[in-house]
């Protein structure tokens, strides 16, 4: 006999003809009894089961049980067990028996890896339901614990088949029903896990981060919790999984939008016809949330930039650079002639975007110059600003943001009002004095209805007539609403105690925020009193990281210089960052650095802060110090010349001379200093000074502290004309007792033999790197030393290798968010394929020439332009490979190393087009400047040039050169 609980009640016999059981109570008594088949269940329990109301006596469950025993006939055996009953029946004879015995099963096959195991038993027992477990019986207090475990093993097996369906197949097809499941389920983790991946596999990369937002939103407002860190790994990965830029989006926002409806609308509206609106208005005002309000409805490709972090205009191409996602520098390092504003010229040009500008009053002009030449070279750009006064150039259309009116005024204190004291209500008229008082300003109207959690009503209207009635009646004139903001920002001040105003005083040294224990050194408080803060609408919090709104920043930035302890203060908060740069840094060259690059990226703005007083005091040691511990986290992010004016102003306080104790400090800065466009006659004189201090810290036997300082040395001295000493100096750590130094030693060391065309040798060398950064989990070095293996076994005709090895490389840079790294990466694997998969070469040619315009890299873009020329000219199209050529020589970074093999394939090839038109002269002269660059490297041409894939004629032609020089 079969039995279901898995739905109503039911049993059959053998012969499928079902068993007339009776009615609903005999129903819940046999279902209470199927629960645990062969466990004794009390009599209360199955009276209570059968009439909730508890009508029924012993004698009437006794004959219920009776009746039921009649129906089962000799299909189980039904017995009276001291003072309750039980049921002796097989357990697979029971649905939810069978059920989670093939759910245990299938969930323990895919674990193992056997998904096409794993979902006939999930199938199997899912079709056993055949509606809610123990239906009719589940409201029951002594059946519903079993009813609940009973659907959640079901939602699991759902959940288990679904992933064992993924990974046997097209994972689209599920996605309506995972759809379906995160709507009834949105705190479930899995699940959206689940509906992320389905989503990202069919392209739709976009609305899996949307499911994750809206995941993370749902945890925090029904539970006060954040993502597990398997679905916020899971965010990571989808993040890195395509190289593609991510622009900075707008903030989220905490609170309802109260008011401005129709000007959202309207400003939409604008950005449709026009292509630059700047809100104008006074601080407070509301021009921030309005315009990212706006930019949720204007266009799909927003890229919000906060300017107000910025202290002078010199860092705004770099910000906007860093808010569009573009890394500055690839793996290999050296100068670069283009300059921020042409990378952000390059990755826009083409691009369908809405360029979101908040907060530019200080930097009005700067921002006006720049806006005006983004909107002349890059088309299809708009731009949406927010400012105190208007831009003033060409084409630009003013919206002026006023004070609410005064129905949205009061209807956003009673809002913010009920948000700090549950039920608040007060006279209409009172509300409206106080919001007339703020002359309708949301930010004065915000700090006011935060302090409702502590004041009555009608003493706050009071407090507001004594303090601001001066500013608010007094002579009106333009900058009127402002002083009256001051003066809203000065009373919340007072009321503060005094262990709140030194704390609020204290925050205002950061730059983007920090987080809770950041905080709490730098202000010498405690928890309480930042989150009284918070209460009192001084600092927000989202994320986990503290920010303080711009006008209260201000404010209590003088009041901390009127306590004479910004010096103070600013030295906690440059060695509280110190600190965290030293203990991330030797992360940075393990398997952490996925989870330790995002914290130092958060707190770059922090970090900049402090180097920029450094410079600024001076403090040539701090900077020193900072400027070391960062270094590989600016190296491996792409941002070294982002600091390059620091590094060049603390050398010349410096002098000729590193102070005492701080000599690798000294290196790094130097090395820092020369990645920038003007680093090369800073290079030139303190090279030699330099290349001694790091000598003296890495001889003896003995690791320096900053094994990555050493590693760059090498990296920047390989385009010198003579890094003999320097390569030296390397290769000497191959056996110190630093385990990166070690494995950036053999990786440097390669290049010995690589040169004397030892390429055996070189080749063993460079796997020992790759097996030692691979061991720590270093992904850029491992990358490094991939890239190298791949370019000797392309080097000897073994194409399938090469690519194998790049494909690795690429996987890491990847990961890394190194999106020129990825594109240099995509031509090596071109320039593999090139010969036997002409598809695949010029799809990876084509991708490469995409990202590096995306990235604003010219040195990728030239790389990938000389391999679409190659194509060309296999193609016979001998005009089009000349123009690709050409555009390649033109963007051909001469002061970078890798760009060396891009500008000799670029002129090898702009002589095989001669050679092809019969211009025999012009083929030789072209012949000529390649051989002229090889030679340059100092390494035996026949090698470099064979290295660089070359057919054998070109390099005939190309090493018979040599001699004509």
């Amino acid at each position: 006999m079969l039995f279901g609980i898995l739905g109503e009640t039911r049993a059959w016999h053998d012969d499928g003809t079902e068993v007339p059981l009776g009615g609903p109570a005999r129903r819940a008594l046999l279902a209470l009894l199927l629960i645990r088949p062969g466990e004794v269940v009390s009599a209360d329990r199955l009276a209570a089961a059968v009439d909730p109301e508890g009508a029924v006596s012993a004698h009437a469950l006794q004959s219920q049980v009776s009746r039921l025993r009649k129906a089962l006939g000799s299909g189980a055996a039904l017995e009276q067990a001291g003072a309750g009953y039980r049921i002796v029946v097989p357990q697979d004879d029971v649905d939810a028996c069978r059920f989670e015995r093939l759910a245990q099963e299938g969930r323990a096959a895919l674990r193992a890896g056997d998904a096409a195991r794993a979902v006939p038993l999930l199938r199997e027992a899912l079709e056993l339901w055949r509606g809610p477990a123990l239906a009719g019986l589940a409201d029951s207090e002594t059946a519903q614990p079993a009813a609940v475990r009973l659907e959640e093993h079901r939602l699991g097996a759902r959940e288990d088949r679904i992933e064992a369906e993924c990974r046997l197949g097209e994972p689209r097809a599920l996605v309506p029903e995972l759809r379906e499941l995160v709507g009834r389920h949105p705190l479930r983790e899995r699940l959206a896990a689940l509906l992320m991946r389905a989503l990202f596999a069919e392209g739709g990369q976009a609305a899996a981060l949307v499911v994750f937002e809206e995941t993370r939103r749902h945890l925090a407002d029904e539970l006060g919790a954040d993502p597990s860190a398997e679905l916020t790994a899971l965010h990571r990965e989808l993040l890195s999984a395509d190289p593609s830029p991510a622009p900075a989006a707008p903030p989220a926002q905490l609170t309802a939008f109260v008011g401005r409806t129709d000007e959202v609308a309207e400003v939409a509206g604008l950005l449709r016809v026009a292509r630059l609106v700047t809100l104008i208005g006074p601080g407070g005002v509301g021009k921030t949330r309005l315009s990212v309000e706006v930019a949720g409805v204007a266009a799909d490709d927003v890229c919000f930039v906060e300017l107000a972090p910025l202290r002078d205009g010199a860092g705004l191409p770099q910000a906007l650079l860093s808010a569009l996602g573009l890394r500055e520098n690839g793996l290999g390092m050296g100068d670069s002639r283009q300059s921020p504003v042409d990378r952000l010229i390059a990755a826009l040009s083409d691009r369908v975007l809405l360029l979101v500008l908040d907060n530019c009053e200080h930097l009005v002009d700067e921002v006006a110059t720049l806006t005006a030449r983004l909107l002349a070279v890059c088309p299809r750009l708009r731009v949406l600003t927010t400012s105190r006064e208007p831009l003033g150039i060409t084409g630009e259309n003013l919206w002026q943001v006023k004070p609410l009116d005064g129905d949205a005024a009061e209807r956003l204190f009673t809002d913010r009002a009920r948000a700090v004291r549950r039920g608040f209500a007060a006279e209409p008229q009172v509300v409206s004095r106080i919001c007339a008082a703020l002359d309708n300003l949301p930010l004065a109207i915000e700090l006011a209805a935060a302090r409702i959690r502590t004041l009555d009503v009608d003493d706050l209207a009071g407090r507001l007539d004594d303090r601001l009635g001066v500013a608010a009646r007094g002579s009106r004139t333009a900058d009127e609403r402002h002083r009256t903001l001051r003066s809203v920002v000065a009373w919340s001040w007072d009321l503060l105690t005094e262990s709140e105003r030194q704390a609020a005083r204290r925050f205002t040294v950061f730059a983007g925020g920090a987080t809770a224990e950041s905080a709490l050194r730098v202000c010498t408080t405690d928890g309480e009193t930042l989150e009284s803060l918070v209460d009192k609408s001084l600092l927000e919090v989202a994320g986990g990281r503290y920010r303080m709104l711009e006008t209260i920043g201000a404010y209590g930035g003088e009041r901390l210089d009127a306590a004479g302890e910004r010096e103070p203060v600013q030295r906690a908060h440059a060695q509280t960052f110190l600190d965290l740069l030293r203990t991330a840094d030797p992360h940075l060259r393990r398997a952490e650095q996925l989870a330790w690059l995002p914290v130092l990226t958060a707190e770059h703005g922090n970090f900049l802060a402090a180097l920029r007083r450094a410079v600024e005091a001076p403090d040539v040691a701090t900077g020193l110090q900072l400027l070391a511990s960062a270094s590989n986290y600016l190296w491996i992010r792409g941002v070294s010349a982002s600091v390059a004016p620091q590094a060049i102003a603390l050398l010349e306080a410096v002098g000729d001379a590193p102070p005492a104790g701080l000599g690798e400090e000294y290196v790094t800065c130097v090395l820092l200093a020369a990645s920038g466009a003007a680093g090369r006659p800073v290079w030139q004189r303190h090279r030699a000074t330099a290349e001694k201090a790091l000598t003296a810290a890495w001889s003896a036997g003995r690791p320096g502290r900053y094994p990555v300082g050493l590693f760059l040395w090498m990296m920047r001295n390989a385009s010198e004309a003579d890094p003999g000493s320097a390569f030296a100096l390397v290769s000497s750590q191959r056996d110190c007792a630093d385990p990166w130094a070690r494995s950036a030693a053999r990786y440097v060391s390669g290049f010995g033999p690589l040169g004397e065309g030892d390429t055996a040798l070189a080749e063993r060398t460079f796997a020992t790197a790759v097996e030692g950064f691979r061991a720590l989990g270093d992904r850029w070095g491992t990358a490094l030393a991939l890239d190298a293996l791949a370019g000797l076994a392309g080097g000897r005709g073994d194409r399938a290798e090469a690519i194998a090895l790049t494909d690795e490389a690429l996987t890491l840079t990847e990961q890394l968010g190194a999106l020129e790294d990825s594109a240099d990466l995509l031509v090596n694997r071109a320039d593999h394929r090139i010969g036997e998969e002409a598809t695949a070469a010029r799809a990876d040619y084509d991708r490469a020439a995409g990202l590096a315009r995306r990235a604003g890299s010219s040195t990728c873009l030239a790389a990938a332009l000389r391999g679409l020329g190659d194509m060309a000219l296999l193609d016979g199209d001998l005009a089009e490979a000349e123009r690709l050529y050409g555009e390649a020589l033109e963007r051909v970074d001469p002061h970078w190393v890798k760009s060396v093999g891009t500008q000799v394939r670029t002129l090898a090839g702009l002589g095989r087009v001669a050679e092809a038109r019969g211009d025999h002269a012009e083929a030789r002269t072209r012949y000529r400047e390649a051989a002229c660059a090889v030679a340059d490297m100092g390494a035996d041409i026949w090698d470099v040039l064979r290295l660089l894939g070359l057919p054998a004629g070109v390099i005939e032609s190309v090493a018979g050169a040599v001699s004509a020089r």
